[in-house]
């Protein structure tokens, strides 16, 4: 079992940066891929990033490519969302989830195959 426990959520201003992290309290944290979800006011959870078991693949949603930068240190147990050029309808309750890591570059944007969540950190941008 994996137990996931996000942070670094808050209020922001438009164009503002923001870093997440998902830290793995227990589990065998290397041994699986890890993804980013968000849920809007109002909207069903929806994909944000995932990286593979060892870091070397990653995959982000195509609408938040080229600011959304995900990164983990498998040292540390930790996941890592980079946000940059933030914008109002980036405000939401994010989430890690991680799901089993059948290769070394096995990844999902399916939410369905993610087994493991955290609780969620809200991310507030102000216009």
């Amino acid at each position: 079992q994996v137990q996931l426990v996000e942070s670094g959520g808050g209020l922001v201003q438009t164009g503002d940066s923001l870093q997440l992290s998902c830290t793995a309290s227990e589990g065998a944290f290397s041994n699986v891929a890890i993804g980013w979800f968000r849920r809007a006011p109002g909207k069903e959870r929806s994909f944000v990033a995932v990286i593979s078991q060892s870091g070397d693949f990653t995959f982000e949603a195509d609408s938040l490519k080229g600011r959304f930068t995900i990164s983990r240190d498998n040292t540390k147990n930790t996941v890592t969302l980079q946000m940059n050029s933030l914008k109002p309808e980036d405000t939401a309750v994010y989430y890690c989830a991680a799901h089993p890591a059948y290769s070394s570059r096995s990844v999902s944007s399916d939410l369905d195959d993610y087994i493991y969540w955290g609780r969620g950190t809200q991310v507030t941008v102000s216009s």
